[in-house]
């Protein structure tokens, strides 16, 4: 298990950003660009076509970016570090967890230092982005969070052998891996070197799976329960099957989530 720590250019940056700036996305997902760079103005961008959002946000960040670029540079360093420190450790629950030695998988991990507040993950390129502002602590935590995915899906594509398409936003499946996270996390060994752990730090999953009840449970415990007490293997067939039951109450929640958060 490797992983590369990059500064990807303003370029690709502005392309994962845009990613979250078309028309039918939420202000869940819009407003933390706005929130971290106040230089855009937030109601000018928004009233703008598609094309015409992107040259606006894209001309004031290639500025910001010629601005920050040595520290984004210090950050490869930084983090790198930190990766390096920790990797022994991480690698060690890793295995333990899914069942597997994951010194042999993934050793083509990327890791793209980004301007981008938010910070998706490819599956199949096994590359994620981190916001350039973390402490390398912050960066950590995130990585493994995004790792845990890795694990998860490489695990999960064996057992079942579907395809890696079915595995983003909006599926079921991508829900399921996003919750997973918390009770894997929990382990001494990860959660000590992750500052958004426990959920009372910020959390290490996205906040409206906090909230989220099925048959008057949070679901984060019904799932750390599942976990505990099964195989790995058995923990995707029994999680995913208790997903599929409960889908409606949970994509409700999801939505009516993130439209309050636009509302707040």
């Amino acid at each position: 298990m490797q992983l590369q720590v990059i500064n990807p250019g303003i370029d690709y940056m502005i392309e994962r950003i845009m990613d979250f700036q078309k028309d039918d996305a939420t202000d869940f997902w819009k407003a933390p660009l706005y929130h971290f760079y106040p230089q855009l103005d937030r109601e000018y961008a928004l009233s703008l076509v598609f094309e015409d959002r992107k040259r606006y946000i894209g001309k004031i960040l290639r500025q910001i970016y010629i601005d920050q670029q040595a520290t984004i540079d210090e950050k490869i360093r930084q983090y790198t570090i930190h990766w390096e420190k920790y990797k022994g450790q991480i690698i060690a629950a890793l295995s333990e967890a899914f069942g597997m030695d994951c010194t042999t998988i993934l050793d083509d991990m990327v890791c793209n230092i980004s301007m981008n507040p938010i910070c998706p993950r490819f599956l199949e390129t096994h590359s994620f982005d981190i916001f350039y502002l973390n402490s390398e602590r912050g960066a950590l935590g995130l990585a493994i969070h995004e790792i845990i995915h890795f694990v998860w899906f490489y695990v999960w594509n064996q057992l079942f052998g579907d395809s890696y398409e079915e595995y983003e936003a909006p599926s079921l499946k991508w829900i399921l891996s996003e919750m997973v996270v918390e009770p894997i996390m929990r382990d001494e060994r990860l959660s000590s070197i992750n500052p958004y752990f426990p959920r009372e730090n910020g959390g290490c999953v996205y906040p409206y799976f906090f909230t989220m009840e099925i048959e008057s449970r949070l679901i984060l415990d019904t799932l750390a329960d599942l976990y505990k007490t099964m195989t790995i293997s058995e923990f995707m067939r029994e999680s995913y099957a208790y997903c599929v039951s409960h889908e409606k109450e949970i994509r409700q929640h999801i939505h009516k989530t993130e439209l309050e958060w636009g509302d707040s």
